[in-house]
């Protein structure tokens, strides 16, 4: 099969980021990626090139990093509660996921935008207490949110009515009939 080489000028998923050399099929090159001005031939004046995409990626892998940096340092100064409704016996009613933390921390911290498998749960939260969460919000930069998830009991229509929270019954037809009589 034909190959040829390329350099991409931006980050192509699965193939390369900006100034890689990276070798292609032929006709993934002619077809896609040098009329989308995804990438460029490689020659030598397309070489000379590549030094300034590389400065390029750099600034913008810098850019990144630092702005990654900062939203760990929020991440890693905040401390959420959350409650979780249990039954009598302590058992939880439902749980704390991955997509309710983010949630929660995307309505926390204003312009936060996460991937939604930045956070690591190996198994969703079940049990009340202390966690700390990891959460990967660049692939050299790791924050560790901290939750403080508390039980609350949730009471069943019984133990309402045992507690004199009745409601006033309704006369039944024949004890309305009999007292028109």
């Amino acid at each position: 099969m034909a190959t040829s080489e390329v350099i991409l000028t931006e980050a192509v998923p699965s193939l390369g980021a900006e100034a890689d050399i990276v070798k292609v099929r032929a006709g993934y090159a002619r077809n896609f990626l040098i009329p989308g001005g995804k990438a460029l031939e490689v020659t030598p004046a397309s070489l000379r090139k590549i030094n300034n995409l590389k400065a390029k990626r750099a600034e913008r892998e810098a850019r990144e990093l630092n702005e990654a940096e900062a939203v760990a340092t929020k991440i890693n100064k905040l401390r959420l509660n959350l409650k979780l409704e249990t039954g009598e016996t302590g058992k939880a009613f439902g749980s704390i996921t991955a997509a309710d933390l983010l949630e929660r921390l995307a309505s926390e911290i204003k312009d936060l935008v996460l991937p939604k498998h930045a956070i690591v749960l190996d198994r969703p939260l079940k049990e009340s207490g202390e966690h700390q969460i990891p959460v990967k919000i660049h692939s050299d930069v790791t924050a560790t949110l901290r939750l403080e998830i508390a039980a609350t009991p949730k009471f069943d229509q019984a133990a309402d009515e045992e507690a004199g929270s009745r409601k006033p019954r309704r006369k039944s037809a024949e004890a309305a009939e009999s007292t028109e009589a």
